[in-house]
């Protein structure tokens, strides 16, 4: 079957999730126009594929205004980890609230088709388990996460507006836990973090008693929800759950990370953050029976390539000296 050449603008596409998303897309033959302003994210990520003749990089703010001409535009642009969103809360704020004004104001003027990168945050420290999409969260608006949790809620009422007022073409994707290469190494996010400290020998840090609960998809099976959302039929707007359901606690997951590296690392736990979720899961009902999407990928597949992307980073890398490059 032949695809139809598309003009995609991927903001935030030289992140973790984007960059892997501009190389699907450009493998589909799709061009591509990768939007970021390096604040979370790296050229390493996007490096191999600046050759593609059918891949454009452009260093652009998504809380200023964009006027290019595109098909789509997936709206990946905010920083994901709590160590890189509460840095400056109100930039992450403003990255959710005025990124998507923008990005929706290009999509009414083009006609294209938006999708958002939203997240399981929305459903704050969740009273339902599994979470559904018609749950509509136990979130403080107040606290140390709000500015990305609010954001992404506020964000999503942005979207369903434009869509009821302006009849824009929108796919919202609420994204679960994340995982695999490309990550970067001092995100604070959790796979990442027992990794690297598991590879450097240092303490595995829990916080809390580690009996908290999270779900992990591996990436690629994630781009491939993504997409498939985006191009799915017109009315499914969502939000759609995207995620792995398999639950694992934090503790069994530093385990099998200790394991898989063979690290002596010990486990050591510390208090548990403000806000911090004591449970996570996506009910994916709805991605099955509309995209028939399942991911496939299990923990110990999806943390093997992983662990081995950390191991080629840390040999590059002087101890100590982890920084975004």
């Amino acid at each position: 079957m032949t695809i139809s050449t598309k003009r995609i603008l991927i903001t935030g596409g030289a992140g973790f999730l984007g960059s892997h998303l501009c190389e699907y897309l450009l493998n589909q033959g799709h061009e591509v126009l990768c939007v970021d302003n390096f604040y979370t994210s790296t050229r390493r990520n996007i490096l191999h594929l600046l050759k593609q003749p059918n891949f454009e990089l452009m260093r652009h703010d998504v809380t200023f205004p964009l006027y290019v001409e595109v098909d789509q535009i997936y709206n990946m642009a905010c920083p994901a980890s709590p160590i890189h969103y509460q840095r400056d809360p109100v930039q992450t704020t403003k990255t959710s609230v005025h990124g998507a004004i923008n990005m929706l104001g290009l999509a009414k003027r083009t006609g294209a088709r938006i999708l958002q990168a939203s997240t399981s945050e929305v459903y704050g420290d969740p009273q339902v388990h599994p979470q559904t999409e018609d749950y509509w969260g136990n979130v403080n608006p107040i606290g140390v996460r709000s500015c990305y949790d609010e954001g992404k809620r506020c964000a999503e009422t942005l979207f369903f507006d434009y869509h009821r007022q302006h009849g824009t073409g929108i796919k919202v994707a609420r994204i679960f836990n994340t995982y695999g290469p490309r990550m970067l190494p001092e995100d604070g996010r959790v796979v990442s973090s027992f990794i690297v400290q598991a590879l450097q020998g240092n303490d595995i840090t829990i916080y809390g008693d580690g009996s908290q609960s999270r779900s992990f998809c591996y990436v690629d099976d994630m781009v491939k929800g993504i997409i498939g959302l985006m191009n799915s039929k017109e009315e499914l707007t969502g939000p759609v759950n995207l995620g792995n359901p398999g639950e694992f606690t934090i503790k069994r997951l530093a385990e099998i990370v200790v394991k898989m590296t063979g690290s002596d690392s010990n486990i050591v736990y510390k208090p548990l953050p403000q806000d911090d979720p004591r449970q996570r899961k996506p009910d994916i009902s709805q991605a099955k029976a509309e995209l028939n999407w399942d991911p496939g990928v299990t923990l110990d597949e999806g943390l093997k390539p992983t662990i081995a992307y950390f191991q080629e980073r840390l040999c590059q890398t002087e101890p100590g000296a982890l920084s975004n490059p």
